[in-house]
């Protein structure tokens, strides 16, 4: 019986070593930091999202969404390309990215934050195709630290300042601020767009409807003299 109990004790420590090395060889102090769930306060900083485009376009749209989610990603790497083509680039649209993560996706803040710690370095929108291009990540369940800093580092971010911006959380509350904006207009799922402030409520978000609606704004809006 003794030797029993000599032997649990010893799995017992095993184990707890195993969690410790996971857990630090996953990055687990900042993605606890960052992933943990909302902060006690959403703090309204001023900052109203990343955009593209002309920021003299006649028209806006505005997306929440949540970088874990699937319907997402397909948006992003199958509808977006053609929108930076053919609206964005042409100096029609102007597009504004909004955050809301979804409670129920594990991962989704602490990607949020990676894609805000890019920002802080100039770099939202590549970090924002890495984690949609490379869309696996979301299927695994597994601590994505490790695989974020090699998207990091594609995206041409400074590692040492993507780290301790990571660690230290500091973007959490300005995205539970975008969650809670997107819930006082009636976000009710992701991805969710806005055109010049009206909730688009299509069949289908696609780069052909987004540009019909954005050539018919254009055509109904009087020049300027």
């Amino acid at each position: 019986m003794n030797r029993f109990y000599v032997v649990l004790g010893i799995l017992a420590v095993v184990l707890g070593l195993m969690v410790f090395v996971l857990l630090r060889d996953g990055g687990g102090g900042g993605a606890s930091l960052a992933a943990a769930g909302p902060p006690p306060t959403a703090t309204d900083d001023g900052f109203r999202g990343y955009t593209l485009g002309d920021s003299a376009a006649k028209v806006e749209i505005t997306e929440y969404s949540d970088f874990e989610c699937p319907f997402c990603a397909r948006f992003a790497t199958i509808q977006m390309p053609t929108i930076r083509e053919q609206l964005i680039n042409t100096g029609k649209v102007r597009w504004r990215y909004r955050e809301f993560p979804i409670p129920g996706h594990q991962y989704g803040r602490f990607a949020a934050h990676a894609a805000q710690c890019a920002g802080e370095q100039g770099k939202f929108w590549e970090m924002h195709d890495q984690l949609f291009f490379n869309h696996s990540w979301a299927q695994t369940g597994r601590d994505p630290s490790k695989l974020f800093r090699t998207f990091a580092t594609a995206a041409g971010l400074d590692l040492t300042r993507y780290d301790e911006c990571m660690k230290s959380g500091r973007y959490a509350a300005r995205i539970e601020f975008s969650r809670q904006e997107g819930l006082s207009v009636l976000v009710d799922g992701t991805p969710t767009f806005y055109v010049n402030g009206k909730k688009f409520t299509g069949p289908s978000a696609t780069s052909d409807v987004f540009k019909a609606i954005a050539d018919s704004i254009i055509a109904s809006t009087p020049r300027r003299r």
